[in-house]
This record gives structure tokens, sequence and C-alpha cells, in this order.
């Protein structure tokens, strides 16, 4: 599987023409098919009492998705908007969930729990979507609702459309799945109300680590010039190694999966040195992680102007 996805990753961002044309009439097959569902999800769509911002992609991966809708949330309940957040909850086994800080990332998704704890915002899984909202209208008085992820997801009627880029990888060869990294063709982006491209108009940074086991912080900076692990199953694993290695960091990398279930056993390493990890990866490892685990906590800021016009369009939608 690992042999499989890397290959692809090559297909999709390096320079392998002859891969890429063998696998154009599958891409061809996943577009029509696509289009095919969207038309009849669209379909299927119910207006929602309270607005829907969606925050997605069109790639494959990891694109800072996640730390944007913290982001989101923190502004919109420092507005005094009571916010909710939806879902799918990738990794989890399941259904439609409430989920808490507490919640087990194996049942709910590591993300949603990662969004839990920064937020303690009312937050609901669900493979549909639209079985999400009504859960989570059902419990609180959402003034405004926030799909992390679900772009794709035409079924779910929404007010806005929010997609974030890897400004690293941007968009690879421009191919749509198999051939290609996009969900989407790239003219998706000319429908959407906002694009939010990492390294450029939306920053994701972060510049202490947490101690795992004693909640201590210490800066980044302070392990400049040392050789550590780096664990790790994101869906963009080199960004967060080069941001270590750009910090003087040498980095020992042992990658997995994105969404993987950590059991412990990938933590004992030799030689016996600092394991860092992504604030995502931590909330699955904290029950068994030793004292030399540290996380990178990271945060999202956006451009000023392009912060105050997203925000203003989202009040305008709530008030009506």
């Amino acid at each position: 599987m690992k042999t499989l996805e890397t290959w692809l990753l090559s297909v999709w961002y390096g320079h392998k023409p002859l891969a890429q044309l063998a696998l154009l009439p599958l891409t061809a097959l996943y577009c029509l098919i696509s289009r095919v569902k969207q038309w009849l999800d669209t379909r299927k769509q119910v207006a929602q009492p309270v607005p829907v911002i969606v925050v997605g992609n069109i790639t494959v991966g990891g694109t800072g998705k996640t730390p944007v809708v913290i982001w989101l949330v923190e502004q919109l309940q420092a507005l005094g908007l009571t916010v909710g957040v939806i879902s799918r909850g990738y990794g989890g086994k399941a259904g439609v969930a409430t989920v808490t800080a507490n919640s087990d990332p194996q049942n709910v998704g590591d993300e949603p729990v990662l969004i839990a704890q920064r937020t303690h915002v009312p937050l609901v899984v669900g493979r549909q979507r639209n079985l999400a909202i009504q859960r989570l209208l059902a419990d609180t008085a959402c003034d405004v609702i926030i799909s992390d992820d679900g772009l794709q997801h035409y079924a779910m009627a929404r007010a806005l459309e929010i997609v974030v880029v890897d400004g690293q990888r941007q968009f690879g060869n421009g191919y749509c799945l198999p051939a290609g990294a996009l969900r989407e063709p790239l003219s998706r982006l000319e429908t959407v109300d906002f694009v939010l491209t990492n390294g450029q108009n939306l920053q994701v940074q972060g510049d202490t680590l947490i101690n795992l086991r004693s909640g201590n912080p210490l800066k980044l900076s302070e392990f400049a010039g040392q050789t550590v692990h780096v664990v790790t199953g994101i869906g963009n694993p080199q960004r967060f190694i080069n941001s270590l290695q750009a910090a003087g960091l040498t980095v020992i990398a042992h990658i997995y999966p994105d969404h993987h279930a950590f059991n412990g056993t990938e933590l004992q390493l030799k030689p016996d040195l600092p394991i860092l990890m992504t604030e995502k990866d931590a909330v699955k490892c904290r029950a068994f992680a030793a004292e030399h685990c540290w996380y990178l906590p990271i945060t999202a800021h956006i451009e000023a102007d392009l912060a105050q016009r997203l925000l203003t369009r989202i009040r305008d939608l709530v008030h009506g």
C-alpha cells in the first residue's frame, strides 16, 4: 500500500508523462462518474435553517484545512455567534456521533477530536452530513455551522465555500484522480467563494512544542541543532518535516498513512532521541507517550483584509 501511495505521489507531483497517459482513461471515467453523482446529489439538497460554511479542498492530501476550521470557529465565537461543526470523521468507526475533547479518536476520527480540544465547539461526525447537521441542531441552537471538509458532498446544501490550497505542492500535474491529485477540475475554483493558499494569503505556523506527558511548553528553537525522530500519520507529512528542518533540526522520519491508528509500538524507537509529531498525531498518542514525546500546535493566520471580508460575509449570512 505504501509503495502504491509513493508511486502515485511521484506521478501526481513528479515528471512521469507515460504513467499519467496510462491513467488518463481512468481519470475520464472518474470525472464522468463524479459529474453524474454531483448532479444526482445536488437534486437531494435540503435547505438548512442556518448557514452552512464548507471548508474543503480539491486535492487529495493535507492542505492546512483543520487550522483554518479552528481559526474560523474562534473568530466567529469572538463575534458572539454560537458555532457548530460537522465532520466526516475520517478514520473513525462511529456512525453519527457527538464529539468532545475526551472522545476516542479511533471511534470518531482524529481531526474532530483535535478541533473539539482546541475550541470546545459543539461537534458531530457522520458519513451522511445532513444527518450530522440534524443531530447538531437538535442538540444546540447554532447560529452557523462549519463543515470540516465536504466540498464534494453535494447532497449537503451550503451557503459559502472556502477552499484551502497547498501553496507548496499546488495542484500537481493538474489532472483529476487517478492520473493526478485533483478531486475536481481546477475550474471548480472559479465557483467557490474564497480560496486560501497556504504559504501565501494563509500562513499556518507554530513555534512552541508541548510535551505529551507533562503539558510543558518548549520553544522549537531549543531543538535547533539536534537530531529528532518525527512520527506522523498526516496527509502531507513533508510540509511538517520541512518546517522542522527549516528550524535547524535534523529529522529521522517515520511516516505512516493519514489517519493511522497508533498503538504505541511506533514510538519505541532507537536511538533514544526526542520524538516530535503534529497535534493531530498527538490526540492519538497521548495515552502511551513517553516523556520525550512532543507535539507542535499550529495556528492559522489569514491576511487581514481577506479575513475581514470573509468574516463580514459570514456575519451577513447569519443576520440575513
